[in-house]
């Protein structure tokens, strides 16, 4: 399930939250930390995995 996650090309909060296995919570308070850029549309917040994964990976 988790690879399935990553196959999208943007990932919303709950697919970060299901891919670290957090809290909701959590995961809105890591999105808003500035670590990785992110995108709003509405109420609604994207992020690119590729972003992600860098992140991630360390190479931010």
């Amino acid at each position: 399930m988790n690879q399935d996650i990553l196959n999208k090309p943007v990932l919303d909060v709950e697919d970060i939250q299901k891919y670290l296995g957090i809290g909701k919570r959590q995961s809105y308070e890591l999105v808003h930390s500035g670590e990785f850029h992110f995108v709003k549309i509405g109420r609604r917040i994207k992020i690119s995995t590729e972003v992600f994964l860098k992140w991630l990976n360390g190479s931010n």
